[in-house]
């Protein structure tokens, strides 16, 4: 996890200056370790951050006051999240992945259509995922708009 922040270092800020306490990369690479180790939804990600250690609170680049490291809260990791542009953080997370999926000589496509998720048109959402078999990483994901179409990842 110490190496986890830097890959998301290239992602431009959405935020205003005025008022910033939490470094960005610190807050995707919080909720990646949250999702990581199962964690659902904004509340589930602040939940987990809350729950860190000072020492694992530094390995995230936490903002440090008073001898301690603080966490961003639910607020702040969803406007931050919502916010940020989405192309730069799918191309962080690839990257974090291509890192350490090196070992992986062949991968297993999936797909899933999501429960009770439609989009704006009114139809259900499939996702396909490339999981690597050696490390069972998850390489790419895509949502499409009907389950045959879902075939170039």
């Amino acid at each position: 996890m110490n190496a986890l922040p830097a890959f998301f270092n290239s992602i431009p800020d959405p935020r205003r200056t005025q008022g910033r306490r939490h470094r960005l990369d610190t807050i995707p690479a919080i909720a990646t370790g949250a999702i990581l180790c199962g964690r659902v939804g904004y509340k589930g990600i602040a939940e987990w951050a809350q729950s860190l250690s000072q020492d694992a609170r530094a390995r995230f680049q936490c903002y440090y006051k008073q001898e301690r490291y603080h966490v961003p809260g639910e607020y702040i990791i969803c406007d931050t999240l919502v916010r940020v542009e989405q192309d730069a953080l799918d191309h962080a997370l690839r990257h974090w992945s291509g890192q350490y999926s090196a070992v992986d000589e062949s991968l297993s496509i999936d797909g899933k259509t999501m429960r009770s998720a439609i989009d704006s048109e009114g139809r259900r959402i499939h996702i396909v995922s490339a999981i690597g078999h050696n490390t069972l990483n998850c390489h790419a994901q895509k949502k499409s708009k009907n389950a045959m179409q879902a075939t170039a990842l």
